[in-house]
């Protein structure tokens, strides 16, 4: 829950509001969002459960494609996915917190890289520091979201719910704006995956792994679609779209200007919970690249003292942090999106996949109602893709790109390393 609840459910409803047009869309968007994140947890959980090392996703695939595929998705997290994540909730938070401070754009870009610079030393103090943290964020960010909700219930209207819930006048349903509205709602679904990438630093991971994907899925669900609701009960859908400061507007308008400033901190607070989330979490993967001769060796190293992957942890805060530099938030949030639901959909399949080729295999947790539950989410993945292809063309193409640079990477790292073990026989042979 600390890391899928960032600033998607106070950024992104006047994006999808201005995408679709009744309530009763919305939410339906936000539910179908929940019903795919949902899915997806169920689909990994079986996987999770059953192979519970460092690297989340990249032993996954890495099991059932083979080496190439898992290196793939491991160069595309360390170039692309999990950088332009943090990158996008840094700049989430420098577009919050500058208007709060008064800061310049290079003042506010500063304030960006000092956050990052910030979890990463945390991280590299070791898992059991980022989980402190972890927690007390997330604590802090619910108990907010719940004061938040219930103002807004007490003050709101149900009229105005009524009024709004099914206008007489839309322009009918065109699927590739439901489309994109469902990717800024999944963007706000985005880090249930994350909690894998520690499976091999869990307490018995195949019961507690399944257990922290389904409740935090299903909890995080509930909260985004009171929310969203609550922002209706005391907001026209025209106030929603006119302004990029949705919590902050419903919550100014039933207690007045100065009440914005409780909702802009909660947002800060929030955003900090996620980022710390994944940069505890993405370097994992670097790790098990590493110590699997797919990556430089020394982010195979672990801090003797923190047992920390420091350097892997540093590492993808640089490159975080260059994100942050060069890149826009929309830029940001839509190329990484994109090549994260390739991966995800791949996941699903790998369920289906391994179920057949490896029948015997120890699974302490099965996916519920399979094969729908994979199939849904395979499905939901290629539409994902899709539309991203047709409405933002250039950063899918980004992404696919970075995609495509890891085959050679991945013949490079493989030529490296056997180079590596023949000059260890050797020395061993002498």
């Amino acid at each position: 829950m600390g890391i899928m609840i960032g600033s998607g459910i106070f950024l992104m409803a006047s994006s999808v509001a201005g995408d679709v047009e009744s309530i009763a869309a919305v939410i339906s968007l936000w539910a179908l969002g929940g019903l795919m994140s949902l899915a997806g947890a169920l689909s990994l959980s079986e996987l999770g459960a059953a192979f519970p090392a460092a690297g989340g996703l990249y032993v996954y695939l890495a099991e059932a494609y083979g080496p190439a595929v898992g290196f793939i998705y491991g160069w595309s997290a360390v170039s692309l996915i999990h950088a332009g994540s943090i990158a996008t909730m840094a700049a989430a938070i420098g577009f919050y917190t500058a208007p709060l401070l008064g800061l310049s754009f290079h003042e506010e870009k500063l304030l960006q890289v000092v956050c990052i610079v910030f979890f990463v030393v945390v991280n590299c103090a070791g898992v059991s520091a980022g989980k402190r943290v972890q927690n007390a964020l997330t604590i802090i960010k619910v108990a907010g979201l719940a004061l938040m909700v219930a103002v807004l219930y007490f003050k709101g209207s149900a009229a105005l719910l009524r009024a709004h819930l099914m206008p007489q006048q839309v322009s009918g349903f065109h699927a590739t704006y439901y489309g994109l509205a469902l990717i800024a709602v999944l963007w706000a679904y985005d880090g249930w995956h994350v909690v894998s990438f520690a499976a091999g630093e869990i307490r018995d991971p195949g019961r507690t792994l399944p257990r922290a994907l389904l409740i935090g899925t299903v909890l995080t669900t509930g909260i985004y679609l009171l929310a969203n609701v609550a922002y209706y009960a005391v907001l026209s859908p025209e106030s929603i779209r006119g302004t990029d400061r949705v919590a902050a507007a419903a919550v100014e308008h039933v207690l007045g200007p100065r009440a914005g400033l409780f909702i802009s901190l909660l947002i800060i607070v929030s955003i900090l919970g996620a980022m710390n989330g994944v940069v505890l979490g993405a370097p994992r993967i670097n790790l098990a690249m590493a110590r699997d001769g797919l990556f430089f060796r020394p982010f195979a190293q672990i801090s003797r003292r923190t047992l920390a992957p420091v350097v892997a942890t540093i590492a993808q805060g640089a490159w975080a942090i260059l994100f942050t530099l060069i890149g826009s938030f929309q830029q940001l949030f839509s190329s990484y999106i994109f090549t994260s639901w390739i991966f995800y959909g791949l996941c699903a399949l790998a369920v289906i996949l391994l179920r057949r080729r490896q029948p015997h295999l120890r699974r302490p947790y099965l996916c519920p109602l399979y094969p729908a539950t994979p199939v849904f989410f395979i499905l939901a993945s290629l539409g994902i893709i899709i539309t991203t292809l047709v409405a933002h063309f250039r950063q899918a193409a980004l992404g696919i790109g970075l995609i495509l640079l890891g085959l050679p990477l991945y013949y490079l790292f493989r030529y490296l390393e056997r180079d590596r073990l023949t000059l260890l026989n050797d020395k061993a042979a002498d």
